[in-house]
């Protein structure tokens, strides 16, 4: 038979877990991620070579705080005089190169990378008038190297990681040339209100940063849109700040467009989750949280671009 202590042991037990539940008890912090530091080896993370591919590049000093790269297409030999503008911010410009040679368009690809994170992309661009200054330029660049009059066809903004600071400053501007399109690859965050309270903890997403990519795959969703506007997105959490996930969740939310689950293999090896697409609007999801996974959305950019212009 059991004495009076043995019969009471469970007591302490059933207080703790009580309390617990009912938030009497502190919660345990909520832990970081970004990324993870695992080595992924099962995906084929498929890069492309660091080697030149068009013949004619112009590197831009004086314009921002960091020099600009301009990849020329041969427009000389071409049977059009429009060509499109890529702006890609952060990344390597042998993979904007790339991408550009790609496409059965002509583009201009014009490489812009400022350094470590999204503030100084944004600082660079909040400025009144600071992108309409750099596309004057550029156009001046290409009616000096192409020799003949050029039209621009289309202008597209795309951003890798903290690249999207640069394109989120450029879409709240009224001071612009029309945006024809937006690719972002793996870059879209905000804070969580409160700070460094992350939605499972009872935080919300902070809209504040977000808003400009709300309104502009708004106007992207509507029939006959056009805009294009392609999000891609890994399963990366930072634990700080919203998640790119998180993020696109916020936006798909605001347009009331569900996601659609698919199971199958991307560009390079990459594995679809995901998708959600209304007008020319849409949104592809990637499985993976490590540096490697990150990596693979700027390398697919060729894809990824072409994608985006068939839209």
């Amino acid at each position: 038979m059991l004495n009076g202590y043995q019969k009471l042991w469970w007591i302490p037990i059933f207080i703790i877990v009580s309390v617990g539940l009912n938030g009497w008890l502190p919660v345990v912090a909520q832990q970081t991620q970004n990324p993870s530091p695992m080595r992924e080896k099962v995906r084929q993370h498929a890069r492309i070579p660091d080697t030149t591919y068009s013949e004619k590049s112009i590197i831009l000093s004086g314009v921002l705080s960091e020099p600009v790269t301009i990849f020329l297409p041969e427009l000389q030999q071409s049977k059009t005089d429009k060509v499109s503008l890529l702006f890609h911010f952060h990344g390597a410009g042998y993979v904007v190169d790339a991408a550009v040679v790609q496409q059965r368009i002509p583009i201009a690809g014009i490489c812009i990378n400022l350094g470590a994170g999204s503030g100084i992309y944004t600082r660079e661009f909040n400025a009144r008038g600071s992108f309409q200054a750099l596309y004057d330029t550029i156009l001046t660049t290409l009616k000096e190297q192409v020799g003949k009059p050029v039209e621009i066809d289309k202008v597209i903004l795309s951003g890798f990681s903290a690249g999207y600071g640069a394109v989120r400053s450029i879409l709240a501007q009224d001071e612009r040339p029309t945006i024809d399109g937006v690719l972002l690859l793996d870059g879209i965050h905000t804070g969580y209100n409160p700070p460094g309270t992350g939605l499972y903890y009872g935080g919300k997403v902070d809209s504040t940063d977000v808003m400009a990519f709300v309104n502009y795959a708004g106007e992207s969703a509507v029939d006959n849109s056009p805009h294009s506007f392609l999000i891609t997105h890994s399963e990366i959490f930072p634990g700080a700040y919203v998640s790119t996930t998180e993020a696109t969740d916020y936006i798909l939310q605001k347009l009331a467009v569900d996601r659609e689950p698919v199971l199958e293999w991307g560009p390079g090896g990459m594995q679809q989750l995901s998708i959600a697409e209304k007008g020319r609007f849409i949104v592809m999801g990637f499985a993976g949280n490590t540096a490697p996974d990150h990596m693979d959305h700027l390398h697919n950019l060729p894809v990824f671009l072409a994608k985006l212009l068939e839209k």
